[in-house]
């Protein structure tokens, strides 16, 4: 008869699971990937190497389940401003503005999140984490463009694109340090533009 873990060793080992993938997060907002390695995070962890490969194969698969658990934070977060009470063009801001203002707030983390080199697997990951912030922005876009609001578009088109050149306009910006109050104005102005509406400078 194949050996059963009890419920209480399995609740053991999924709070051993967390405590390795916390420490994890910790370091990769302070060193990125690159300060990850298997016995950082375990010393972090007040564990010995060997205890995080039962819950890991290796690095690669512990940064995947790094980025998810990060990311899906991030998209939640977005997910969460898209409902605000606004027109479809000012939720989009919404969705913009929040997800720079976090990445500003924790520029190391994000710079991971967004451009550092990593493992092809997380690679994937990133494409995956792209396309749910795409897919929030289109929602919004494409209710935007049946109500009037927007000029008649691609949705996932213009979403791609922002989500592009979000990303790629954060890179500096969090390698510097850059204060949000002097980079949001701008982004949310270029936001509006590029979808076809206005912000309060145009007008």
């Amino acid at each position: 008869m194949p050996y059963r873990r009890t419920p209480a060793v399995q609740a053991r080992l999924d709070d051993r699971r967390e405590a390795v993938l916390s420490a994890a997060v910790e370091l990769l907002a302070e060193r990125g990937y690159g300060g990850c390695s298997m016995a950082a995070v375990a010393e972090r962890a007040g564990i010995a190497t060997g205890s995080v490969y039962r819950h890991f194969t290796g690095k690669a698969e512990l940064a995947v389940e790094l980025f998810r658990t990060v990311v899906g934070g991030e998209v939640a977060a977005v997910t969460a401003a898209a409902t605000r009470p606004a027109p479809p063009p000012q939720r989009v801001a919404a969705i913009v503005e929040t997800f720079a203002a976090r990445a500003l707030k924790a520029p190391r983390l994000a710079h991971a999140l967004l451009a550092e080199p990593v493992d092809p697997a997380v690679d994937t990951e990133r494409l995956v984490f792209r396309r749910a912030f795409r897919d929030v922005i289109a929602a919004q876009v494409a209710a935007g463009v049946a109500t009037g609001a927007l000029p008649a578009q691609d949705p996932e088109l213009t979403a791609a694109a922002l989500v592009g050149a979000v990303g790629e306009a954060l890179v500096g910006p969090l390698a510097a340090g850059a204060d949000p109050a002097d980079v949001l104005p701008a982004l949310l102005a270029f936001t509006l533009r590029a979808l076809g509406g206005h912000d309060a400078a145009d007008a």
